[in-house]
């Protein structure tokens, strides 16, 4: 059963939030990693993003939580899928998601757009294998729309943006159900939104800038894809 849905972009403290949830009793939560190391889920979820019919149930098998890609571009489908989940929308400073967007994936972009990159992606559409309905899913993401503006050198349109995604989870969803929710805030309010008690522990922040996997990880984690062929 899916009991919260998170809507924030890629960059806002996603991968903490994942670490907490499941900390929370609330995991397993789908994310963007979790893609890559189930590639079954491609297809089903290209397909979603594309607006295709998309079996949620079977696609989300075994989840009781979804965050960032690929939750970010099928929210809608999502929130009015499963109206008892919590919707928790991460947010962050739009200069400072933008930084942290340069110096994080753009360095994965930068890797897809090199000649061998472009050559691969062509080579596995003719082999059928996994790697480019993976790429195509990640660049019809909300975040690969973002970094498109940035790529392009219009920074301004990528935090206009992030701004209007939050205007529109706002208007959309219930104020009784939606958290909007600053990652360094860490344990209390996302507690009580959610009915659960705050744990001992520090909270669990992931995935920052210096922590974040470089491009040559990325490059081994898709050459696996461009192997696989899954249905």
């Amino acid at each position: 059963m899916m009991r919260v849905i998170g809507t924030g972009y890629g960059r806002t403290g996603t991968t903490s939030l994942k670490a907490a949830l499941v900390r929370l009793g609330l995991g397993p939560c789908l994310s963007a990693g979790d893609v890559f190391r189930n590639p079954r889920l491609i297809r089903p979820l290209l397909g979603a993003v594309e607006g295709r019919a998309a079996n949620w149930e079977e696609i989300l098998a075994g989840y009781q939580s979804i965050v960032c890609e690929p939750a970010t571009p099928c929210w809608r489908q999502l929130v009015q899928r499963y109206p008892d989940a919590k919707v928790v929308h991460t947010v962050r400073d739009p200069e400072q998601w933008i930084s942290s967007v340069r110096r994080t994936l753009m360095r994965r972009r930068r890797h897809i757009d090199t000649l061998y990159g472009r050559a691969a992606i062509q080579m596995s559409s003719m082999l059928g294998t996994d790697f480019a309905p993976l790429i195509k899913l990640f660049q019809l993401t909300l975040e690969g729309q973002a970094l498109r503006s940035v790529n392009e050198r219009r920074p301004e349109h990528a935090m206009e943006q992030f701004r209007a995604h939050t205007d529109e989870v706002v208007a959309a969803v219930p104020a009784d159900r939606l958290l909007i929710y600053d990652i360094g805030d860490e344990w209390g309010p996302l507690c009580e939104f959610l009915g659960v008690p705050v744990p001992a522990e520090p909270f669990p922040l992931k995935s920052t800038t210096v922590e974040f996997p470089t491009s040559r990880g990325f490059g081994r984690e898709a050459a696996a894809l461009f192997l696989s062929r899954t249905r």
